[in-house]
């Protein structure tokens, strides 16, 4: 992925607070639940951009910087990375700020690639921007 700059990319999606039933045995968080809180934050992106349903479909190029440790506080940042006819690839960035209030830190990246679902569970059009109301567009940062 890119160069690490010291801004997020993307619009803050979701904060949470890592705690201690999320640690493996060397007190780390888990990477996989920090893929979890990534995957939660690019599915409500995905959402909202297609207006619909969406699943995960794959998730590529995910890089784990740093640890993330009991106490940080897990910010995530998405946006749309490109959009296909029926899926779409959202950028995500995941940033720690360190015991609460100190140190900013990215902690890992990637892309997920999710597809947009109609009621039936089948794939269906991403819709055009020009076609989306203007309240999604700017609720969504898009």
């Amino acid at each position: 992925m890119a160069e690490e700059s010291s801004q997020a990319k993307g619009r803050l999606t979701t904060r949470t607070v890592a705690m201690p039933s999320d640690t493996n045995p060397a007190g780390d968080i888990f990477g996989g639940w920090v893929m979890s809180q990534m995957d939660i934050a690019a599915g409500i992106c995905a959402g909202q951009r297609a207006q619909a349903r969406v699943v995960t479909v794959e998730i590529d190029r995910m890089s784990f910087i740093r640890p993330v440790k009991v106490g940080d506080i897990l910010g995530v940042y998405t946006h749309v990375h490109s959009i296909g006819r029926t899926s779409m690839q959202i950028a995500v960035e995941a940033w720690v700020r360190r015991g609460r209030i100190g140190t900013r830190e990215k902690v890992t990246e990637g892309i997920f690639k999710f597809v947009a679902l109609d009621e039936n569970g089948k794939s269906t059009p991403v819709p055009a921007e020009e076609d989306l109301p203007d309240y999604v567009m700017e609720s969504a940062g898009f």
